[in-house]
């Protein structure tokens, strides 16, 4: 009965140690998120920059205004803030840190370099990631 009991103890650990994304895994994933948003907001697409971003109230973005909570005025203040193509321009994010916080949230320290037509702009940001129903979201976002 112990062997029995041993095998299926060691065989559920197993698996679920088979299915935990590793560390790389979630680096790589919260990449890509960075980039489908770099291509999106690139071709002036904010509805799917924001895609990245965690579609709830509790969001938090918080920037050169103060603090914004939630999905939709976040997009709102982008969209006022980059109008045209003009004002969003070309970005480039610089990923400085990617460190894991706890199980399924990091934070990731960077730059952003946007080459346009009404002047570049560069600057600084911190944003938390949490993997939510297995899709790594920005929950919170502090640029300059």
């Amino acid at each position: 009965m112990k062997i029995v009991i041993t095998l299926l103890l060691a065989s559920f650990l197993l698996i679920n140690c088979q299915q935990q994304p590793t560390v790389a895994q979630d680096k790589a994933a919260i990449t890509a998120v960075l980039k489908a948003q770099q291509e999106a907001w690139s071709q002036g697409d904010l509805e799917a920059f924001l895609q990245g971003y965690w579609k709830s109230d509790s969001l938090k973005f918080y920037g050169s205004k103060g603090l914004t909570y939630g999905w939709d005025k976040t997009l709102a203040n982008y969209k006022k803030r980059y109008p045209t193509l003009d004002h969003t321009g070309e970005l480039q994010f610089v990923i400085n840190d990617m460190t894991l916080i706890e199980e399924n949230a990091y934070y990731v320290m960077g730059e952003y370099h946007l080459k346009r037509k009404v002047g570049n702009a560069d600057s600084v940001f911190i944003i938390i990631f949490k993997r939510i129903n297995g899709v790594w979201k920005i929950v919170a976002d502090m640029s300059c």
